[in-house]
């Protein structure tokens, strides 16, 4: 069985065309199914998106600020949203979650119906400072179909641009010549449920951890396996992947800035000289500086009027102790906490992620140099530190509002970069890679489909209710059987490429005599792991 499987992979990773369009086609599957099985309006925020998105689509990219009555984190207060003029179906989507919302026990079917009134109203969006790249990307679809049809096209968009991210991350780690197959545990490690979930949800979080994963991805490949038939392509896709990135969030910057660092500090020694002398490289510099220009501009010209009336004991001191504190619930949600974070993931789903990324960190550890594990280090803390930081910054004005799916761009790096400092660093024979791979991604596939069946389940009965929810208050459509199986399915055929054998050493002239102009005839070879 073992054997065909292998066989089928090969195949399919034959060519990166061929690779990348099937790694697209189950990653958008496996989106695709949190799309159809979660409850319009279920995941967090998702209303203020919609409309977001939908009012772009119409060319409303801004709109009057109105001040709305709210509560975040138990803390009253009012946000400033944004007015925007929409078909009057879409006002009762701030309702859609409420009642089932941080309400374990209750099933999705209490959920209000939409309705279909075309009458123009105003409705409000609190994500109308957001900037309107990624909501034009998703929003359009709401111009052919209006209803809950429209909004589930809405989901489709956005996971099929996380989608084209997360398979050309793929394709560059099976560019490795080295430790092919461990490159691709750290993609499939770092693309964890809650990353799938977000994708197929209308949340810039989702295009957010997509990018992020595609920009370690490449800039590791660049300067820790360089190879200067393969520098253009991977200078394009960390300019894509960047673009996204700074152009979502302005917390985009910071993450792409903390990519380029700790991937300078894991560079091979005489690979950045011959990357900056590539002209590619500094015409995705200037168009990622005009990217960087223009989303601070936009930051600058849409500020956050919203008045939190934080208690006077939250001073930045106490909120960065309740958010050390809060370490644990932030690694979980990065790995899988669902709904409006009150649906977390089976405890079986975060011990195998947790179990593979403290496995592979530590071989990282082992064997890597003092450079590198010293990078790993200071990762680790960081994924600590900078919560911390940002909060006790802003707990003041925003109150106690961090979540861990806003670090997940920035935390991918940990297992990509662990992995690939085995797959560069470890010796060819000593360790059975290819088992710790097989192992690794059948548990991370099983782990996968453990998580989004529990969720599932919880939209349908409730925590409280049957294990196997044949009698389910809310279905989605198409029903909960056949989206489990085809999740099921696509969470294991995606990781069947790293099943493949690594390539047999080939003939790969040297980066610095290539891009040094000088032709000695000399040629080097890399070993395979694996």
């Amino acid at each position: 069985m073992i054997p065909a499987l292998t066989r089928l992979a090969d195949r399919s990773a034959r060519t990166p065309k061929r690779l990348w369009a099937i790694a697209f086609a189950l990653f958008f599957t496996l989106a695709a199914s949190w799309s159809a099985a979660t409850p319009l309006g279920g995941s967090p925020d998702e209303h203020a998106h919609f409309i977001r998105a939908a009012a772009v689509a119409r060319g409303q990219i801004g709109g009057p600020e109105v001040m709305v009555p709210h509560m975040v984190a138990g803390i009253e207060g009012k946000f400033a949203e944004t007015g925007v003029q929409l078909p009057e179906w879409y006002k009762p989507l701030p309702k859609q979650h409420e009642c089932y919302a941080w309400h374990e026990d209750k099933s999705a079917s209490c959920a209000p119906a939409i309705g279909h009134s075309e009458k123009t109203v105003q409705v409000t969006t609190a994500a109308g400072r957001y900037h309107p790249a990624y909501y034009l990307v998703t929003g359009w679809p709401s111009l052919l179909v209006d209803g809950p049809k429209g909004l589930y096209l809405m989901r489709l968009m956005s996971a099929a641009l996380c989608s084209a991210l997360l398979a050309s991350a793929v394709v560059t780690a099976a560019e490795w010549r080295r430790g092919r197959s461990v490159a691709l545990l750290g993609v499939f490690t770092a693309a964890t449920p809650m990353a799938l979930y977000m994708a197929g949800m209308v949340n810039p979080s989702g295009g957010e951890i997509a990018a992020g994963i595609l920009v370690w991805t490449a800039l590791l490949s660049i300067l820790m396996s360089p190879d200067p038939r393969l520098l253009g392509r991977r200078l394009a896709r960390v300019g894509i992947g960047g673009l996204v990135l700074i152009n979502i969030r302005p917390l985009g910057l910071i993450w792409f800035a903390g990519a380029v660092f700790f991937a300078l500090l894991l560079a091979h020694r005489g690979v950045l000289r011959s990357v900056l002398r590539r002209k590619a490289l500094w015409v995705w510099t200037a168009l990622l500086g005009l990217a960087t220009a223009g989303a601070l501009l936009w930051a600058r010209a849409h500020p956050d009027n919203s008045v939190i009336n934080t208690p006077k004991t939250l001073t930045a001191k106490e909120a960065a102790r309740q958010t050390f504190g809060n370490t644990e619930t932030y690694v979980h949600q990065m790995l899988g906490y669902f709904g409006w974070l009150d649906t977390p993931a089976p405890a079986f789903t975060w011990l195998v992620w947790l179990g593979v990324i403290a496995v592979v960190t530590a071989l990282g550890l082992a064997y890597g140099r003092m450079r590198e594990a010293v990078a790993l280090v200071g990762m680790l803390v960081a994924i600590v530190v900078v919560p911390v930081a940002a909060q006790a910054s802003q707990a003041e004005q925003l109150g106690m509002v961090w979540q861990g799916r806003y670090l997940l761009p920035f935390a991918v790096g940990l297992p990509l970069m662990a992995v690939l400092i085995c797959a560069s660093r470890a010796p060819e024979r000593g360790f059975p890679w290819r088992r710790l791979v097989g192992f690794g991604v059948a548990a991370l596939a099983l782990a996968n489909a453990a998580a989004f069946f529990w969720a599932l389940r919880r939209f349908a009965v409730g925590v409280n209710g049957p294990w196997v929810p044949f009698s389910a208050h809310w279905a989605p459509p198409g029903g909960w059987v056949l989206w489990t199986g085809v999740y099921t399915v696509a969470a294991f055929a995606l990781v069947l490429p790293a099943l493949v054998r690594d390539r047999e050493p080939v003939e790969v002239e040297a980066p610095a005599e290539r891009e040094g102009g000088t032709r000695s005839g000399r040629h080097s070879k890399v070993p395979a792991i694996g």
